[in-house]
């Protein structure tokens, strides 16, 4: 986790430096479903290798955004979940996703008129 030192100055820059990869927002969505495995995470993620899943995982969990559960079992369980911290995103990336359904809806729209 940064130190407040390490944190930008401006609250977004902090936010984006927490969870402003491609990846990490991607993750976020599907926790926000529930707890998954990882390759359940890898599965819904199309193009996202698995050397840049473990190193997104490992860096969310140690900003305390997500709490990964090991489970004493042979092969080790391993399971992954938004902390409460990660779940107060929820409104950030729903308000993602309906910004991104109107900006569809508009852009099918102008090119439509625009023919």
């Amino acid at each position: 986790m940064l130190t407040k030192d390490e944190l930008p100055f401006c609250p977004v820059a902090t936010t984006v430096d927490l969870i402003g990869s491609k990846w990490k927002l991607l993750i976020i969505r599907e926790l926000l479903t529930g707890t998954k495995r990882f390759s359940e995470i890898h599965r819904a993620l199309d193009g996202v290798s698995q050397k840049v899943l473990t190193q997104s995982l490992r860096k969310m969990e140690e900003d305390k955004i997500i709490i990964r559960t090991v489970y004493p079992e042979v092969p080790p369980k391993v399971e992954y979940a938004l902390s409460d911290l990660g779940n107060s995103l929820r409104p950030i990336i729903d308000a993602m996703q309906s910004w991104g359904i109107d900006y569809n809806k508009n852009t099918i729209a102008q090119t439509t008129t625009d023919q």
